[in-house]
């Protein structure tokens, strides 16, 4: 099954552990207030079959040294399933790491949703999954959506000992309160797969492509966080 692409890059060390090649699918079912890549959002891109991918991300991996690999990332990976399983599949007969970068928007315990999805669990070494807000309504603010499924994807993956790695965007009024780092401190505690918290800073990178798309920026009278709340938000949230 053949998915859609925006970019691919070869050298990226902050998509999971190591030097890693990643591949931005498109397509998103969130609209988060503060995207960088509102270009993923529609499903347009370019065609990429999953053996055309391998070969295109493979091609680096005398420069992963040992802990590298593969992370899809978008958009949104998990509305192309049949695509990370082909892909995945590939990976793993060369001893090729893959990571899974996501939001969790798709997720369902519905089929065939599910019964993919534990398929591409058999060769996923980790997730990279983003909380937005714990809270409901905060999450609908910030993506347009509800977070009840994502929350049971973060459940789903800590009954399946999946390993995962959280990431949590600090925007001054929306998640930066103390009330809202605390539940979402508390939210991680009940996870026990959770190998590495990691706190961003918002920045307004993305307002460009949002002038240039023709798409309102929400934020853009939003300030980066103070270097006090950031402290805050890592002694919260990075000490789990």
């Amino acid at each position: 099954m053949n998915a859609y692409y925006s970019k691919f890059e070869s050298f990226a060390s902050v998509d999971g552990p190591g030097v890693r090649s990643v591949l931005f699918l498109t397509g998103c079912p969130f609209r988060c207030i503060y995207c960088h890549n509102p270009e993923t959002w529609s499903e347009k891109g370019k065609e990429i079959s999953p053996e055309e991918a391998f070969k295109m991300l493979s091609k680096y991996k005398p420069y992963w040294k040992n802990n590298g690999g593969i992370t899809i990332s978008g958009g949104e990976p998990l509305l192309h399933l049949d695509f990370l399983i082909e892909l995945f599949q590939l990976c793993k007969e060369k001893g090729i790491s893959c990571c899974i970068d996501t939001a969790g928007g798709p997720f369902t315990k519905e089929e065939p949703f599910l019964s993919k999805f534990n398929e591409l669990l058999k060769y996923t070494d980790l997730f990279l999954m983003d909380i937005k807000a714990i809270d409901d309504k905060l999450h609908k603010m910030i993506t347009g959506k509800t977070n009840k499924n994502v929350i049971e994807m973060f459940r789903y993956l800590n009954e399946k000992n999946v390993p995962i790695w959280i990431r949590y965007v600090l925007v001054p009024g929306y998640t930066d309160s103390l009330e809202v780092l605390n539940s979402t401190r508390d939210f991680i505690n009940t996870l026990s797969n959770v190998k590495r918290v990691e706190v961003l800073p918002y920045h307004p990178f993305g307002m460009p492509k949002y002038e240039k798309l023709g798409i309102p920026y929400k934020l853009k009278d939003t300030n980066m966080p103070r270097k006090e709340s950031v402290n805050l938000a890592k002694e919260i949230l990075e000490k789990i």
